[in-house]
């Protein structure tokens, strides 16, 4: 009977640990291990990109490739982990409950936004973290040209002004003049606790973030936070009123809820700690990777972050690890010690940084071209192609 390595979760981090398990058994010429993906999709859906208009077609099917590769596919949710009876639970496509079980168990269910409890925001606010929700953004923003004139509808609140408020509220201008027209006085606002523009992404970056925003006609509401939400606007902390007909909530991101079923140690956003070849501290048979998993990325004191730079590599590192711990070989230690960011600044360009500390080395046109080839291309799957994929799959090609 075939070994039995089961991956839950089809994103970045949950695709290339498949690939990168295929790719090491084919090398060690060894038939005898079965790789599944379990996920509520067969697509890779690109989260990253959630903050730009048509979010419908941000996904890119898998199938073909994980035929390609040899890697079952089954279609259902994870509800369930029983570590001791190494089975997973979950609902499939028609909503009955099954169970899988599993020899190896690679967990890569992601991250999500994390419920705000500030009050109207679950009744109100709309968000761009998974695509449904951007989809429902898309579709509300293209009502707003129903509507009649006035300042609540051409106004945006961005709650936060992290890289996803960021990026979502510096394209928001060219969004909302494309269904409305350039002739509307349209209004953009972050709401950000912050003491100046971008503080949150440091010191040199944050000069750009300004200069965009400036630029761009994007207003930011600094040592402030929203209090309430309600169908005609916003509520600051000082008292201030905002009346706006959209509001896009951006603050709190939180590990996937699973991690909290399986014994070990987690971090402050719910991610499990683990050791240097992915595998979660206290628990010989599973690896965490991608968002779940707390990472040492080098030797002095980074750790992954949730994004995809970090979930594409750790996947890598996760999938040749499980499989060489199936093979008897030796593994590859998790090292990702260079860390980039390429932050969209809407119709300004964009801003590229090196190093934990951002140094910015690219703005405006270079940087919007090298976020397009990003966005694009680098983050897609590969093709489906069996050769092509795995060495792609391979954890010591770097991804920047």
């Amino acid at each position: 009977m075939k070994q039995h390595i089961l991956v839950i979760g089809a994103g970045f981090g949950g695709m290339w640990t498949a690939i990168s398990a295929t790719r090491l058994f084919n090398l060690h010429d060894h038939n005898d291990v079965e790789v599944t993906v379990l996920a509520p999709h067969a697509e890779l859906r690109v989260r990253p990109r959630f903050y730009e208009p048509n979010a419908h077609q941000l996904a890119a099917p898998l199938g073909e490739l994980f035929d390609a590769v040899g890697v079952t596919f089954i279609k259902g949710a994870a509800e369930t982990i029983d570590v001791e009876q190494k089975s997973v639970g979950y609902r499939d496509a028609a909503g009955v409950l099954q169970t899988c079980s599993y020899d190896k168990l690679v967990l890569a269910t992601g991250s999500g936004l994390a419920l705000s409890n500030t009050p109207g925001v679950a009744e109100h606010a709309f968000d761009v973290d998974q695509i449904e929700q951007a989809i429902r953004l898309e579709n509300h923003l293209k009502s707003l040209a129903n509507q009649p004139e006035s300042p609540a509808r051409n106004t945006v609140v961005v709650a936060g002004g992290g890289f996803t408020g960021i990026e979502t509220a510096t394209e928001m201008p060219a969004r909302l003049r494309a269904i409305l027209g350039d002739r509307a006085d349209i209004n953009v606002i972050i709401v950000d606790r912050g003491e100046k523009i971008g503080a949150s992404m440091g010191a040199e970056i944050s000069q750009s973030i300004a200069q965009a925003s400036t630029e761009l006609g994007v207003d930011w509401r600094l040592r402030s936070s929203v209090v309430a939400v309600d169908e005609h606007g916003v509520t600051l902390a000082d008292g201030q009123r905002i009346d706006a007909s959209t509001v896009i909530w951006t603050t709190g991101v939180r590990a996937s809820a699973l991690t909290e079923q399986i014994p070990g140690e987690r971090d402050y956003l719910g991610r499990l700690h683990v050791d240097a070849n992915l595998k979660v501290i206290g628990q010989d048979d599973i690896y965490a990777t991608g968002d779940v998993a707390y990472a040492a990325s080098d030797e002095i004191g980074n750790h992954a972050m949730m994004t995809c730079q970090h979930a594409i590599m750790l996947g890598r590192y996760a999938g040749n690890n499980v499989a060489a711990h199936l093979l008897g070989v030796d593994p590859t230690p998790y090292s990702q010690p260079k860390y980039v960011t390429c932050l969209d600044l809407g119709g300004w360009g964009a801003v590229y940084t090196e190093g934990w500390d951002r140094q910015v080395k690219l703005v405006k046109e270079e940087g919007k071209a090298l976020k397009t080839q990003i966005n694009t291309v680098w983050i897609y799957p590969p093709a489906a192609n069996r050769e092509i994929a795995w060495a792609a799959a391979d954890p010591l090609i770097p991804i920047a």
